[in-house]
């Protein structure tokens, strides 16, 4: 998606979250490029995700993080509270950490990849899911979305800021688990 197919975020919060997302997408890009298009279906080992299995299963998640930001807002549409805060929110959440892949977290099957699709659908599922996420973003565009908040499995609740700054950190923890998939298909790759 290009910055001119995308909606307009007025907001300075939603503009920081907007670059933060954006930075995460390079990595992620870069991570993916780094892995041949010809091995991007294969998996390293029988127990781990290929390539393309992690960016459906990223782009799974970020649609239903963009389905709950967008109810979100409509609550905080509903209350009518204005955002009149402009500081930072990247210290809502230490989205950073979560590329520590040192423990692994076993994603519900809901969000499981099915394996369906080839590196290209995936990669345009990731963008299209990104779309949707910045799209209601864009709804929210001045609203307190940080007294809206819904529980996450694994950190309690969190304001709608906080949802956002988790999908880039888990985007950023996919990235190096996608670096991990080239090293490791580098490797079996040279062997034969």
């Amino acid at each position: 998606m290009s910055n001119t197919d995308r909606p307009r975020l007025t907001h300075p919060r939603l503009r920081e979250l907007e670059t933060f997302l954006d930075e995460r997408r390079a990595e992620l890009r870069a991570a993916v490029d780094a892995v041949p298009p010809a091995l991007r279906r294969r998996r390293p080992a029988p127990d781990c995700w290929s390539t393309a299995e992690v960016l459906e299963h990223l782009a799974t998640l970020e649609g239903a993080v963009a389905r709950l930001v967008a109810g979100g807002v409509e609550d905080a549409r509903a209350s009518g509270v204005a955002e009149t805060e402009v500081s930072s929110v990247r210290p809502r959440l230490d989205a950073d950490a979560m590329r520590d892949r040192s423990r692994g977290i076993q994603a519900p099957d809901r969000l499981l990849p099915r394996g369906e699709l080839d590196d290209a659908a995936a990669w345009a599922a990731v963008e299209r899911a990104r779309a949707t996420l910045l799209a209601a973003l864009a709804g929210g565009d001045g609203l307190a979305l940080g007294a809206v908040t819904r529980p996450h499995p694994l950190f309690g609740p969190l304001d709608l800021y906080q949802w956002v700054l988790a999908v880039g950190g888990h985007e950023a923890r996919h990235a190096g688990q996608i670096r991990d998939i080239a090293d490791a298909l580098g490797t079996h790759a040279a062997q034969r």
